[in-house]
């Protein structure tokens, strides 16, 4: 196991063992339930990371699986002992848990661990990239489907994880469709002030972006913005729809989606080119014009 592994990065890896161990012995979900007279319930618990496994329950399982190698179990043992280590961590508080759904608040866990974040949007900036104007000036749009408070706690969810993915060593790779950089959220005044941060962020090094515009015959996704977040082991694949949001973590989905973000993103707009078109939007806003910019590609 990885020294200072996090109970998140542990409960992942414990958890990942156990599904491809339990498929490599060909067996069910339901069959493992049956064998340690657990409910079906909660080994899909399990698997899917909702709850952690405790030793006790870890080594029988281990064993009917055919897991035999002392220091693979070892190593499980004690990833499963750190998985179960409390952590006090803001979402988890109750004002979020009632107001961030279950994909949301598993995106922002693994933000935490994340080594690279490939984002791609449709609609608007991501969230922990949105200035508090421009997230404030979005979740107005939801007023008959959220309440006050529950707007409220989802700006200062996005607040917090602006806050600390820009205080660690992340490198976020955006790519948006034009109209992303065309919709004056909150009008001129609002939207030029978000340009403007989304562009430091991008001379801070910590962005690197790229527009897929109009002009641009490419196969892109049509029905969801998706997060690709890179972990210790492996990826994970968070997407969200106008109706709901989930995290995957199937091989084969993030795989295609993955495919797909590397193929579009070397057919999308240049970085200096995109920069070129926010500056020139950055401009026509503050003179009080909109969407009047013209996208460049090399």
């Amino acid at each position: 196991m990885t020294e200072g592994d996090s109970p998140t990065i542990a409960r992942r890896r414990v958890r990942l063992a156990l599904r491809e161990a339990r498929e490599r012995a060909g067996l069910t979900q339901n069959q493992v339930a049956e064998e340690m007279e657990w409910s079906h319930s909660k080994v899909i618990r399990i698997e899917n990371g909702d709850v952690s496994i405790s030793q006790n329950d870890l080594r029988p399982l281990l064993s009917f699986l055919g897991v035999k190698d002392k220091a693979v179990i070892a190593d499980l043992v004690a990833a499963a002992r750190i998985a179960r280590t409390r952590q006090q961590v803001w979402y988890q508080a109750a004002e979020f848990r009632d107001t961030l759904t279950d994909g949301m608040r598993k995106l922002i866990e693994y933000e935490s661990e994340a080594s690279e974040i490939r984002s791609y949007s449709i609609y608007y900036i991501p969230g922990h990239l949105q200035t508090p104007a421009y997230a404030e000036a979005l979740m107005s749009r939801f007023e008959d489907e959220l309440s006050a408070d529950q707007r409220t706690r989802r700006i200062e969810a996005r607040n917090k994880r602006r806050e600390v993915l820009e205080a660690r060593d992340v490198m976020f790779l955006l790519m948006v469709d034009e109209s992303v950089l065309r919709r004056t959220i909150g009008g001129p005044e609002v939207f030029a002030e978000q340009l403007r941060h989304l562009k430091q962020n991008v001379e801070n090094g910590y962005v690197r972006i790229r527009m897929v515009p109009f002009s641009l015959d490419a196969s892109v996704t049509n029905n969801a913005s998706f997060d690709l977040l890179q972990l210790g082991q492996g990826e994970v694949l968070y997407r969200e729809t106008g109706l709901n949001d989930e995290m995957i973590e199937d091989r084969e989905t993030i795989a295609k989606h993955r495919a797909r973000y590397d193929r579009v993103w070397h057919e999308a707009a240049g970085e200096e080119d995109t920069i070129q078109f926010i500056e020139r939007q950055i401009k026509e806003l503050e003179r009080g014009n909109t969407g009047s910019a013209s996208p460049e590609k090399t």
